[in-house]
C-alpha cells in the first residue's frame, strides 16, 4: 500500500469488472476510500471484497447512470458514506451489436448513446457539482481509441458516443477548471476483457490477433489503463487539463 490518495474518496463508475475493477484496485492500493457502482450488484461486491481482502476500504452502490435521480443520489451516497468526493471515474460503457450505419437499430443507438455519453454527462454534472462546492477533484472519463483516433466498420454507434466523451471531456475541462476541477480522458486501445474478443474465439486466436494488429504486440492489461487513470487523477498531473491519453500500443499511432 502506498500513500497517493490516502485520506481521498474516489468514484468508479462501471467498478464491477476489467478496467473498472483495476481502476479501484489501483485506488484501493494506493490509500482510497473507493465507491464502486453499476447496475449489477453481485459484480460490485466482489470488487469490494478483493479491495478488503487487500487490506482497503470500499464501499458498493447500484446505480444506473443514465437516469439522472440515481446519479444524484448515487453522488450522495459515496458523500454520506466515505465524508468526501475527491476523485470520479467515469468508466461505465456499452457496445452495441455491430452494425453498417445504415443498419443499426434505433433502440440500439438510442441504448449506447444513453451509456455511453448521456452517462458520462450526468456523472460528470453532480460529480462536478458537489466537487466544486468543496474544494475542487479530478474527474477522468474512460474513452476509446475508436472514435477521436479509430474507426472501424460496423461500429458506428459506438464510435461516435466515445469521439463525443473526448469532445465532451474537452469542453467540461475548460469549463470547470476555474472551480478547481481538473478533467481528463484516458482512450484505451484493445484491452485483455472480453469485450475486445470475439464470438467463439478462443484465448489463443485472441492472442495472434493482437500479435497481428496491435504494433506492440499483444493487447493492453487492465493494470495499464488504471495506472494512467491514477497519474492523470494525481498532483503529479496538476498541470494536465482536457486531456486524452491514448492507450492502445500504437494502433492509432
Amino acid at each position: 500500500m502506498t500513500s497517493r490518495f490516502t485520506g481521498k474518496t474516489v468514484l468508479v463508475t462501471g467498478g464491477g469488472t476489467g478496467i473498472g475493477r483495476a481502476i479501484a484496485l489501483a485506488f484501493a492500493r494506493e490509500g482510497a476510500r473507493v465507491v464502486v457502482a453499476g447496475r449489477r450488484a453481485e459484480p460490485l461486491k466482489e470488487t469490494v471484497a478483493l479491495v478488503e481482502a487487500a487490506g482497503g476500504e470500499a464501499a458498493a452502490i447500484t446505480a444506473d447512470v443514465t437516469r439522472a435521480a440515481e446519479v444524484r443520489a448515487l453522488v450522495e451516497a459515496a458523500v454520506d458514506r466515505f465524508g468526501s468526493l475527491d476523485v470520479a471515474v467515469n468508466n461505465v460503457g456499452l457496445l452495441a451489436a455491430p452494425a453498417k450505419i445504415a443498419d443499426i437499430d434505433e433502440e440500439d443507438w438510442d441504448r449506447t448513446m444513453a451509456t455511453n455519453l448521456k452517462g458520462i454527462w450526468l456523472s460528470m454534472k453532480y460529480e462536478i457539482g458537489h466537487m466544486r462546492e468543496h474544494g475542487g477533484g479530478a474527474v477522468v472519463n474512460v474513452a476509446s481509441n475508436l472514435g477521436a483516433h479509430v474507426r472501424l466498420p460496423g461500429l458506428g454507434a459506438y464510435v461516435t458516443s466515445k469521439a463525443a466523451v473526448t469532445a465532451l471531456t474537452r469542453n467540461a475541462a475548460l469549463d470547470h477548471i476555474g472551480d478547481g476541477v481538473r478533467i481528463n480522458t484516458v482512450s484505451p486501445g484493445p484491452v485483455d476483457t472480453p469485450m475486445s474478443s470475439r464470438p467463439g474465439e478462443s484465448a489463443a486466436e485472441k492472442a495472434g490477433r493482437m500479435r497481428d494488429t496491435v504494433p506492440v504486440g499483444r493487447a493492453g492489461a487492465t493494470g495499464e489503463i488504471a495506472a494512467a487513470v491514477l497519474h492523470l487523477a494525481s498532483d503529479e498531473a496538476g498541470y494536465t487539463v482536457g486531456a486524452d491519453l491514448v492507450l492502445d500500443g500504437g494502433v492509432s499511432a
